[in-house]
Protein backbone atom coordinates (compact mmCIF):
# COMPACT_ATOMS: atom_id res chain seq x y z
CA UNK A 1 0.00 0.00 0.00
CA UNK A 2 1.18 3.61 -0.97
CA UNK A 3 2.42 5.39 1.73
CA UNK A 4 -0.13 8.29 1.22
CA UNK A 5 -2.80 5.83 0.67
CA UNK A 6 -1.40 3.84 4.14
CA UNK A 7 -1.66 7.98 6.02
CA UNK A 8 -5.29 8.30 4.60
CA UNK A 9 -6.44 4.68 5.84
CA UNK A 10 -5.59 5.41 9.00
CA UNK A 11 -6.72 8.99 9.76
CA UNK A 12 -9.84 7.67 8.90
CA UNK A 13 -9.89 4.60 11.20
CA UNK A 14 -8.11 6.75 14.27
CA UNK A 15 -10.42 9.92 13.71
CA UNK A 16 -13.77 7.94 12.42
CA UNK A 17 -16.33 9.41 15.21
CA UNK A 18 -17.31 7.68 17.90
CA UNK A 19 -19.78 9.12 19.83
CA UNK A 20 -19.65 9.22 23.53
CA UNK A 21 -22.44 11.40 24.24
CA UNK A 22 -21.00 13.14 27.65
CA UNK A 23 -22.47 16.14 27.14
CA UNK A 24 -26.09 16.59 28.74
CA UNK A 25 -28.54 18.37 26.62
CA UNK A 26 -28.76 22.11 27.37
CA UNK A 27 -25.21 22.44 28.17
CA UNK A 28 -23.19 25.23 26.83
CA UNK A 29 -20.18 24.77 25.07
CA UNK A 30 -17.05 26.49 23.57
CA UNK A 31 -13.78 25.02 21.95
CA UNK A 32 -11.06 25.33 19.18
CA UNK A 33 -10.10 22.40 17.19
CA UNK A 34 -9.33 21.26 14.06
CA UNK A 35 -12.54 21.11 11.65
CA UNK A 36 -13.06 17.16 9.75
CA UNK A 37 -14.87 17.17 6.64
CA UNK A 38 -16.93 13.64 5.78
CA UNK A 39 -18.77 12.99 2.54
CA UNK A 40 -21.77 11.65 2.48
CA UNK A 41 -23.88 10.27 -0.59
CA UNK A 42 -25.81 13.56 -0.93
CA UNK A 43 -23.19 16.85 0.63
CA UNK A 44 -20.66 16.87 2.85
CA UNK A 45 -20.89 17.50 6.13
CA UNK A 46 -18.50 19.49 8.89
CA UNK A 47 -17.81 17.73 12.54
CA UNK A 48 -15.28 18.49 15.18
CA UNK A 49 -13.76 16.58 18.20
CA UNK A 50 -13.77 17.57 21.58
CA UNK A 51 -13.24 15.56 25.01
CA UNK A 52 -13.68 12.55 23.68
CA UNK A 53 -16.83 13.28 21.90
CA UNK A 54 -17.69 13.98 18.26
CA UNK A 55 -19.97 17.11 17.45
CA UNK A 56 -21.93 17.71 14.28
CA UNK A 57 -21.08 21.86 13.07
CA UNK A 58 -23.01 22.50 9.38
CA UNK A 59 -22.71 21.31 5.88
CA UNK A 60 -20.73 22.20 3.03
CA UNK A 61 -23.31 25.57 1.62
CA UNK A 62 -22.39 28.80 0.35
CA UNK A 63 -22.67 32.21 1.79
CA UNK A 64 -26.53 32.28 1.73
CA UNK A 65 -26.15 29.97 4.77
CA UNK A 66 -27.02 30.85 8.13
CA UNK A 67 -24.28 28.71 9.95
CA UNK A 68 -21.02 29.35 7.81
CA UNK A 69 -19.03 25.96 7.44
CA UNK A 70 -15.29 26.16 8.89
CA UNK A 71 -12.53 25.32 6.21
CA UNK A 72 -9.76 22.77 6.19
CA UNK A 73 -5.90 24.42 7.36
CA UNK A 74 -7.62 26.24 10.34
CA UNK A 75 -8.92 25.40 13.39
CA UNK A 76 -12.46 26.69 14.03
CA UNK A 77 -14.06 28.06 17.40
CA UNK A 78 -17.18 26.57 18.05
CA UNK A 79 -19.95 27.98 20.48
CA UNK A 80 -23.36 25.97 21.06
CA UNK A 81 -25.86 24.47 23.63
CA UNK A 82 -25.95 20.88 22.85
CA UNK A 83 -29.49 19.16 21.84
CA UNK A 84 -30.91 16.40 22.25
CA UNK A 85 -32.03 15.94 18.66
CA UNK A 86 -30.62 12.59 17.19
CA UNK A 87 -27.06 12.57 16.11
CA UNK A 88 -26.13 14.14 12.28
CA UNK A 89 -22.89 12.62 10.70
CA UNK A 90 -22.01 11.26 13.25
CA UNK A 91 -22.13 13.97 15.64
CA UNK A 92 -23.76 15.32 18.38
CA UNK A 93 -25.94 18.21 17.75
CA UNK A 94 -25.61 22.14 18.89
CA UNK A 95 -28.34 23.99 18.82
CA UNK A 96 -28.47 27.11 18.22
CA UNK A 97 -23.96 26.91 17.12
CA UNK A 98 -22.37 29.84 15.84
CA UNK A 99 -18.44 28.84 14.01
CA UNK A 100 -15.35 31.38 13.72
CA UNK A 101 -12.95 30.20 11.69
CA UNK A 102 -9.68 31.12 13.41
CA UNK A 103 -7.28 33.34 11.35
CA UNK A 104 -4.20 31.54 11.69
CA UNK A 105 -2.81 28.93 9.66
CA UNK A 106 -2.73 25.48 10.80
CA UNK A 107 -1.75 22.42 8.81
CA UNK A 108 -2.85 19.92 11.26
CA UNK A 109 -6.32 20.83 10.14
CA UNK A 110 -6.93 18.99 6.88
CA UNK A 111 -8.23 15.23 7.71
CA UNK A 112 -11.37 14.20 4.93
CA UNK A 113 -13.20 11.28 5.81
CA UNK A 114 -14.85 9.17 2.64
CA UNK A 115 -18.22 8.35 2.44
CA UNK A 116 -19.99 6.26 5.12
CA UNK A 117 -23.05 4.46 4.81
CA UNK A 118 -24.19 4.68 8.25
CA UNK A 119 -23.91 8.67 8.02
CA UNK A 120 -26.54 10.48 5.45
CA UNK A 121 -27.77 14.12 5.21
CA UNK A 122 -31.31 14.77 4.77
CA UNK A 123 -30.43 17.30 2.00
CA UNK A 124 -31.80 18.43 -1.61
CA UNK A 125 -29.41 19.75 -3.64
CA UNK A 126 -30.78 22.95 -5.68
CA UNK A 127 -31.01 21.97 -9.39
CA UNK A 128 -28.93 23.56 -11.74
CA UNK A 129 -28.33 26.97 -12.76
CA UNK A 130 -28.93 30.44 -10.50
CA UNK A 131 -29.95 29.76 -7.07
CA UNK A 132 -33.82 29.77 -6.07
CA UNK A 133 -32.56 32.13 -3.23
CA UNK A 134 -31.99 35.87 -2.43
CA UNK A 135 -28.60 36.49 -2.99
CA UNK A 136 -26.86 38.14 0.55
CA UNK A 137 -26.66 41.81 -1.05
CA UNK A 138 -30.30 41.13 -3.02
CA UNK A 139 -33.20 43.44 -1.60
CA UNK A 140 -35.92 42.15 -0.33
CA UNK A 141 -38.71 40.73 -2.60
CA UNK A 142 -41.66 43.68 -2.86
CA UNK A 143 -44.52 42.99 -1.35
CA UNK A 144 -47.47 45.28 -0.49
CA UNK A 145 -46.29 48.33 1.26
CA UNK A 146 -47.14 48.80 4.70
CA UNK A 147 -47.73 51.90 6.34
CA UNK A 148 -43.96 54.11 7.36
CA UNK A 149 -43.20 53.22 10.68
CA UNK A 150 -43.46 55.82 13.28
CA UNK A 151 -40.14 58.08 12.75
CA UNK A 152 -37.78 57.22 16.36
CA UNK A 153 -37.10 59.88 18.51
CA UNK A 154 -33.96 60.43 20.86
CA UNK A 155 -31.18 58.13 20.50
CA UNK A 156 -30.50 54.58 18.39
CA UNK A 157 -28.54 52.32 19.21
CA UNK A 158 -27.60 49.20 17.18
CA UNK A 159 -25.19 46.14 17.88
CA UNK A 160 -23.10 44.61 14.91
CA UNK A 161 -21.58 41.17 15.55
CA UNK A 162 -18.82 39.55 13.88
CA UNK A 163 -16.37 36.54 13.72
CA UNK A 164 -13.57 35.78 15.66
CA UNK A 165 -10.71 38.39 14.60
CA UNK A 166 -12.99 39.22 11.50
CA UNK A 167 -14.17 42.50 9.59
CA UNK A 168 -17.27 42.62 7.49
CA UNK A 169 -19.02 39.51 6.31
CA UNK A 170 -21.90 38.75 3.65
CA UNK A 171 -23.97 39.17 6.94
CA UNK A 172 -23.63 42.84 7.48
CA UNK A 173 -25.04 44.62 4.28
CA UNK A 174 -28.53 44.53 5.72
CA UNK A 175 -27.69 45.71 9.05
CA UNK A 176 -25.80 48.43 7.11
CA UNK A 177 -28.88 49.67 5.30
CA UNK A 178 -31.03 49.68 8.25
CA UNK A 179 -28.28 51.82 10.07
CA UNK A 180 -28.53 54.08 6.99
CA UNK A 181 -31.60 54.25 6.85
CA UNK A 182 -32.25 54.95 10.73
CA UNK A 183 -29.46 57.77 10.78
CA UNK A 184 -32.12 59.31 7.14
CA UNK A 185 -35.16 59.10 9.10
CA UNK A 186 -34.10 60.87 12.54
CA UNK A 187 -31.92 62.40 10.92
CA UNK A 188 -28.87 62.13 12.79
CA UNK A 189 -26.43 65.02 14.01
CA UNK A 190 -24.28 62.94 15.55
CA UNK A 191 -22.74 59.31 15.10
CA UNK A 192 -20.66 57.13 17.77
CA UNK A 193 -19.11 54.30 16.41
CA UNK A 194 -17.61 51.81 19.08
CA UNK A 195 -15.48 48.94 18.32
CA UNK A 196 -15.27 46.54 20.76
CA UNK A 197 -12.08 43.91 20.97
CA UNK A 198 -14.08 40.56 21.62
CA UNK A 199 -13.15 37.92 24.85
CA UNK A 200 -14.01 34.50 25.25
CA UNK A 201 -13.79 31.75 27.84
CA UNK A 202 -13.73 28.58 26.66
CA UNK A 203 -15.84 25.44 28.12
CA UNK A 204 -11.59 24.73 29.69
CA UNK A 205 -11.69 27.96 31.20
CA UNK A 206 -9.14 29.55 28.93
CA UNK A 207 -9.67 33.18 28.13
CA UNK A 208 -9.54 33.76 24.65
CA UNK A 209 -8.92 37.10 22.86
CA UNK A 210 -9.21 38.67 19.84
CA UNK A 211 -6.13 40.59 18.07
CA UNK A 212 -5.58 43.92 20.05
CA UNK A 213 -6.39 46.27 16.68
CA UNK A 214 -9.75 44.68 15.87
CA UNK A 215 -11.98 46.87 17.43
CA UNK A 216 -10.49 49.42 15.64
CA UNK A 217 -10.68 48.23 12.60
CA UNK A 218 -14.20 47.13 12.90
CA UNK A 219 -15.21 50.70 14.27
CA UNK A 220 -13.14 52.56 10.81
CA UNK A 221 -14.56 50.06 8.41
CA UNK A 222 -17.83 50.27 9.39
CA UNK A 223 -17.50 53.92 9.37
CA UNK A 224 -16.19 54.27 5.63
CA UNK A 225 -19.31 51.54 4.77
CA UNK A 226 -21.46 54.05 6.19
CA UNK A 227 -20.23 57.33 4.74
CA UNK A 228 -19.85 55.40 1.31
CA UNK A 229 -23.43 54.46 1.33
CA UNK A 230 -24.34 58.18 1.78
CA UNK A 231 -23.75 58.80 5.66
CA UNK A 232 -23.45 63.10 5.82
CA UNK A 233 -22.24 63.23 9.52
CA UNK A 234 -18.07 62.11 10.07
CA UNK A 235 -18.55 59.23 12.93
CA UNK A 236 -16.62 59.76 16.13
CA UNK A 237 -14.45 56.33 17.03
CA UNK A 238 -14.31 54.90 19.99
CA UNK A 239 -12.96 51.55 21.93
CA UNK A 240 -13.64 48.92 24.03
CA UNK A 241 -12.75 46.01 25.36
CA UNK A 242 -14.99 42.57 25.78
CA UNK A 243 -12.59 40.89 28.69
CA UNK A 244 -14.25 41.66 31.55
CA UNK A 245 -17.91 40.50 29.30
CA UNK A 246 -16.91 37.19 29.08
CA UNK A 247 -18.24 34.37 30.86
CA UNK A 248 -18.67 31.63 28.89
CA UNK A 249 -22.48 32.37 28.00
CA UNK A 250 -22.97 34.10 24.22
CA UNK A 251 -19.73 35.33 24.32
CA UNK A 252 -19.99 36.35 20.67
CA UNK A 253 -21.45 39.23 21.62
CA UNK A 254 -18.38 40.88 22.57
CA UNK A 255 -17.62 40.60 18.93
CA UNK A 256 -19.28 44.01 18.36
CA UNK A 257 -19.41 47.42 16.67
CA UNK A 258 -22.25 49.36 18.79
CA UNK A 259 -23.42 52.52 16.57
CA UNK A 260 -25.23 55.16 18.17
CA UNK A 261 -27.19 57.63 15.69
CA UNK A 262 -27.78 61.22 18.10
CA UNK A 263 -30.58 63.24 16.71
Amino acid sequence: MQRSKLRFWFAAVVLAPVVVYGADPGQRISFVSCPIIRDTKSVPCWISQYNGDTYYLTIQSDVSAAVQPPMLGHQVLVEGVVSDAPSICGGIVLDPVRLSVMPERDDRCNTMLPADDRYTIDFNPRPPGPSSGRLAFAPAPRTRQAAPPPAPEGPQSMDLYFDFDKGVSFRHPGELSSILSLANRLPARKVKITGMRGAHLLTDKTLLRESESVGRRRAEEIGRLLQGAGLTVSPEIELADGKDEADGIDDWRTRRVTVVLTP
